[in-house]
């Protein structure tokens, strides 16, 4: 086991801006201009902070503010790379960017997990649980090339079935616990409908009206809540709902 628990919530100071240069990006309604990956993006300061931050969504970049990497980015540098970064040694740059996608999707894993682990109702599945984290974590060790090796739709494979059973475990008596996995819901009015304990795993929710939706633990893994009106939605012991999740939605009056 690591000496301490990897870090599963960005640290921007201590990473070297990854996100802001080994992504590409098109224009669009999450991005005001093209930028191919590689490439640092036009806002990324000398200090490896965004020179826009605080003004991204009025300056065309809502994309960036819903991004997570879950401290991927820090871990790559600090750990990965030791403390190097791409712009003293750009020998490290094509490396050091392509390792950031895979050290995302583990941080990923780490933080479901993490999440799956706190639901008491589903600890029959704790101890497979706790193993596919440890296992997980001991990946993000892993040196460029172990990390590049990595193959992460098997791994995927072998962990999602936990989360899945920790899912219904703590769904479990929610309800009515409708199935919309994987369901195209643009756009769709839901107001005050009742979610309980529903599955939306993968849901495309993209500017649905859920205001007032009852959604007490309804599994969110992965669904797209990207414009989603979520106003005085019960979110009570919603599950796999990342903070992500929630700055791409509507939750207050404000626009």
């Amino acid at each position: 086991m690591p000496s301490k628990p990897v870090q599963l919530a960005a640290d921007c100071a201590r990473c070297a801006g990854l996100c802001c240069v080994a992504p590409a990006f098109a224009r669009s309604s999450d991005f005001a201009i093209d930028k191919p990956a590689g490439r640092p993006c036009p806002n990324l300061a000398d200090d490896f902070r965004c020179g826009i931050h605080e003004h991204l969504p009025e300056r065309g970049f809502p994309g960036c503010v819903v991004f997570d990497c879950f401290g991927a980015g820090q871990q790559v540098t600090q750990h990965t790379f030791g403390g190097r970064d791409w712009r003293s040694e750009p020998a490290l740059a094509p490396t050091m960017f392509a390792t950031l996608p895979v050290m995302r999707q583990l941080h990923e894993l780490l933080w479901y997990l993490t999440e799956a682990l706190r639901l008491d109702a589903a600890a029959r599945v704790h101890p497979k649980l706790r193993a596919a984290l440890d296992h997980t974590e001991q990946m993000t060790m892993g040196t460029p090339d172990e990390l590049a090796a990595i193959d992460l739709d098997e791994h995927r494979r072998r962990v999602n079935p936990l989360l899945q059973r920790a899912s219904e475990l703590a769904r479990a008596g929610a309800g009515p616990r409708p199935d919309h996995r994987g369901a195209d819901l643009i756009g769709r009015t839901l107001r005050g409908r009742d979610l309980r304990g529903a599955n939306l795993r993968g849901a495309r929710l993209i500017g649905a009206d859920l205001r007032q939706a009852d959604l007490r633990r309804a599994d969110f893994t992965g669904a797209d809540l990207r414009g989603a009106d979520l106003r005085e939605a019960d979110l009570t012991g919603a599950l796999f709902l990342t903070a992500a999740q929630m700055r791409s939605a509507r939750t207050t009056d404000n626009p």
